[in-house]
């Protein structure tokens, strides 16, 4: 069943209709993982419609043909962000005749029409279960001069199979499966994404190996609930070995995932990340309360004690894990008992870091209709809370001090990187690392514009480009991140290059039009050809081994 226009279907744009004058897109992402996965689907498609990503400096100025909004719906103010968003592009729509906005996601299946009803300037609605659907929409759309609302009920093409534009050429997400099974009394979001549909293993495997192929070094198994992965095809130890079969992959240095759910987790997964070399030491695993009343509230399927037991026995097979969670505070009905056995929770489980939510009422799901507590008691826990949370993460930052690590550097730098030629990247447990470049380096990099001009683009340049590999020694600790200044000293700084690096290299020239002139590379220098611009992704089929 779906819910849609009544208007008569026309073919999304092709490249060689639109090649001349492409109209320019941006997709802006609000929410989880999976919406960035998402938005990721959205790029591809419309880039093989005929679309051009929109420049930073276009998009600043307004002047976009298409922006697309992939919202969120988990909490409150899910709705307030998109609104407040539309408001923004209202103006921006008024003195720009053509230009197109498309909302789509998790708030968009819930709302349906009443978007468009509320922001009528909005072309195109569509829902998690027809993201193929928007380039036919948009153009369907202009057409009609009239606003599309297409919504599905049911998952019409699985997300992996569509065209992909990878954010990133050294790190990728990899869709698992879809859709949650659980009934979790504050979510909404079995509702909105459907049951749980698996991929099939080789197909999973395939899509890594080719991100592989295409440069990455990192990739992220995704789903809501991971560790339930094979119960369709029934096989439920299926994601242990999708994890060892991971491990198998030549040229895959680093594998993670999320999210799994306490209720679902087992010894076989914690063994698969202990003897399977590219599975990283680090877990995110749901808390949401420490009270086994709320728990059962909650209708989280777990108490606190099998989760303690979870986090002692990962810990036992990987000291060195850095484990993270999610807790809601103040779910109707919470005591300051309840609360209490939250904070007795985290004070034993010693999260390197904790994403704590206040809870927000979700319309659709049963709690909603439970009474709230007072905002002023929701404040004063989640208070208490981040406190204890901000004090641990900082002593297990300091007991990071005088370890040697290594960091994936990422692209984008953090917020002082400039002023204190540091570079930015995180460790094999997740952990964010702002490393200092030695003088010599430093002095290199100061002339970096990020440019044609930027020596990271340059034969044989010695310094760290995204992709790359760093050896460093952690020198000191803060609650969220960690620094490693050992090469101001003399002391560890050892640079890996990668072929990830490499495909950094090819992208930033073919972006920047340098393709061919004399600092291109003729290949990489780990022997594969690495593909320049967007890594454009369907379904691959699995090699042969």
């Amino acid at each position: 069943m779906s819910t849609q226009s009544s208007t008569q279907p026309v073919a999304a744009p092709t490249l060689d209709a639109a090649a001349s004058h492409p109209r320019t897109y941006t997709v802006r992402t609000l929410g989880c993982q999976m919406n960035v996965h998402d938005s990721e689907h959205m790029a591809g498609m419309l880039e093989q419609a005929g679309y051009a990503r929109a420049s930073a400096d276009a998009e600043a100025a307004g002047e976009v043909d298409v922006v697309v909004i992939n919202t969120c719906a988990v909490r409150e103010n899910a709705a307030t962000r998109l609104y407040g968003n539309l408001g923004q592009l209202a103006s921006v729509k008024a003195r720009r005749p053509g230009m197109q906005i498309a909302v789509g996601g998790c708030l968009a299946q819930k709302d349906r029409g009443t978007i468009v009803e509320k922001a009528p300037w909005v072309d195109v609605v569509f829902g998690t279960h027809n993201l193929d659907a928007l380039p036919v929409l948009l153009e369907r759309s202009r057409h009609n001069e009239a606003a599309q609302v297409e919504i599905h009920e049911s998952l019409q093409v699985f997300p992996s199979t569509l065209p992909t534009r990878r954010e990133s050429v050294y790190a990728g997400w990899v869709s698992i499966s879809v859709g949650c099974n659980n009934t979790c009394t504050f979510c909404i979001v079995p509702h909105l994404r459907g049951k749980e549909r698996d991929r099939r293993p080789g197909e999973v495997l395939a899509e890594v190996e080719a991100l592989v192929a295409a440069g990455a070094v990192e990739v992220t198994l995704l789903g809501q609930n991971v560790n339930s992965y094979g119960v369709e095809f029934g096989d439920r130890g299926a994601f242990a070995k999708l994890l060892r079969a991971c491990g198998q992959i030549e040229g895959l240095e680093r594998v993670r995932f999320t999210s799994p759910h306490p209720a679902a987790f087992t010894d076989d997964v914690i063994s698969a990340m202990a003897e399977t070399p590219n599975v990283m030491p680090q877990l995110h695993m749901p808390l949401q309360s420490g009270s086994d009343r709320i728990l059962r509230a909650m209708r989280r399927s777990y108490r606190s004690e099998r989760f303690l037991g979870i986090i002692e026995r990962v810990r036992a097979a990987l000291p060195d894990a850095a484990i993270t969670t999610d807790i809601i505070v103040g779910f109707p009905g919470e005591t300051e008992e309840d609360f209490a056995e939250t904070l007795r929770v985290v004070e034993a489980s010693r999260f390197s870091s904790a994403f704590a939510f206040q809870y927000s009422r979700r319309p659709g799901t049963p709690a909603a209709d439970l009474p709230e507590l007072p905002k002023d008691v929701i404040q004063e826990r989640f208070e208490r809370l981040l406190a204890l949370q901000e004090r641990i993460s900082a002593e297990e930052s300091e007991r990071q001090v005088g370890r040697t690590v290594e960091v994936l550097v990422m692209e984008g730098t953090g917020r002082k990187d400039g002023e204190t030629h540091r570079i930015s990247g995180r460790a094999a447990d997740n952990r964010l690392v702002h490393a200092a470049l030695p003088p010599a380096l430093a002095d290199l990099a100061r002339s970096s514009d990020d440019g044609a001009d930027d020596p990271r683009l340059a034969d044989g340049s010695p310094l760290p480009r995204p992709g790359d590999l760093l050896t460093v020694r952690v020198t000191h600790g803060a609650p969220h991140h960690l620094i490693a200044d050992s090469g101001l000293d003399g002391g560890p700084f050892a640079v890996r290059r990668t072929r990830s690096g490499d495909a950094w290299v090819a992208r930033e020239r073919a972006r920047l039009g340098l393709a061919g002139d004399e600092h291109a590379h003729g290949g990489d220098s780990c022997g594969t050809d690495a593909a320049p611009g967007p890594v454009l992704l369907g379904m691959p089929s699995l090699s042969a081994r």
